[in-house]
């Protein structure tokens, strides 16, 4: 795979992770795989790399960034641990959780990760290559989804190809993704109580679940921008047949030109939405039907990403 890009794709063996980690010390980027999408790591701690994140993804500057860190001990060390976010942390990391939580004063982060707020965004992950890259560097690693802002996550190399290729230095090819779906977040708030600011794999139920574009103080975490995931051409939802000019996203009894799930699991469809997604970006239709899913489960999440790739 490597011969044909400008960006070098290596498996995610030691050899990768060493080079890897080689790249991230000297302040360049690395896409790498995580259990929920492939993340597009830099080193958390030095503003110029993280500028460089900013900058392959044309990311806005208020959408903050995930730090990801081994565990609680290094969680500790940029953030506040109330009781209720130590015990979030221990039942759920490593894991796709990420909490957002106080900020700690001093903290060694560049200050783009927390996009001007007070609160810093953390997760353990549990995927092998990245907690081997975690293991091999001693600085925590900033990694948001490895496409560019507001285009359909990637589940495999070839995916953050489609958009990064030439604009960062490695791919880490771990094959697909498992879970598909970007990691829960939650806000651990000052009286206890947990809000859920993106649904993902882990459920939460809360008040904060509105796709309404928050404006520019309300975004706290990655994927509250209202439009986002968008695969560059015009998706309709809930659609139970398409029309001719319609790439058909099936779910269950509804069968598509690719197809979310066939025996109706929303777990398998959380697997394979974005691949369904850029399938559809590829395809020569001009728009996108998606079947129903239910809002079950991961199925929540599902429809989150949905309905921001059709706003």
């Amino acid at each position: 795979m490597s011969g044909k890009n400008v960006t070098e794709v290596r498996l995610a063996d030691a050899e990768g992770i060493a080079a890897a980690a080689q790249i991230l010390e000297s302040g360049g980027l690395v896409a790498v795989p995580t259990e929920t999408v492939y993340g597009l790591a830099a080193r958390a701690d030095s503003a110029e790399a993280v500028a460089r994140i900013y900058a392959a993804k044309g990311r806005p500057d208020l959408n903050p960034l995930i730090v990801h860190v081994l565990g609680v001990e290094q969680a500790g060390d940029y953030a506040e641990f109330s009781p209720m976010a130590r015990a979030l942390a221990d039942a759920h990391w490593p894991g796709p959780l990420t909490l957002v939580l106080p900020r700690r004063a001093g903290a060694a982060l560049a200050p783009a990760v927390s996009a001007g707020l007070p609160t810093v965004a953390l997760r353990a992950p549990a995927h092998p290559a990245m907690r081997a890259l975690l293991a091999a560097v001693d600085f925590p690693l900033a990694a948001p989804s490895a496409n560019r802002s507001g285009f359909i996550s990637p589940t495999t190399p070839a995916h953050v190809l489609a958009s990064l290729d030439g604009r960062i230095d490695l791919v880490l090819d771990g094959g697909p993704t498992a879970q598909g779906v970007e990691s829960t977040i939650v806000a651990v708030r000052d009286d206890g109580s947990v809000e859920e600011l993106r649904p993902g794999p882990l459920q939460f139920r809360s008040r904060g679940t509105s796709i309404e574009a928050p404006n520019e103080a309300r975004i706290e975490a990655p994927g509250q921008l209202a439009s986002h995931y968008a695969p560059g051409k015009p998706v309709r939802l809930n659609a139970d047949s398409a029309a001719p000019d319609e790439f058909l996203i099936g779910f269950g009894v509804v069968a598509g030109d690719c197809t979310l799930s066939a025996n109706g699991d929303v777990t398998e469809a959380a697997a394979r939405l974005y691949a369904c997604l850029h399938e559809a970006a590829r395809a020569p239709h001009t728009r996108i039907a998606v079947a129903p899913v239910p809002e079950e489960g991961v199925g929540r999440a599902i429809n989150d990403r949905l309905r921001r790739a059709a706003a």
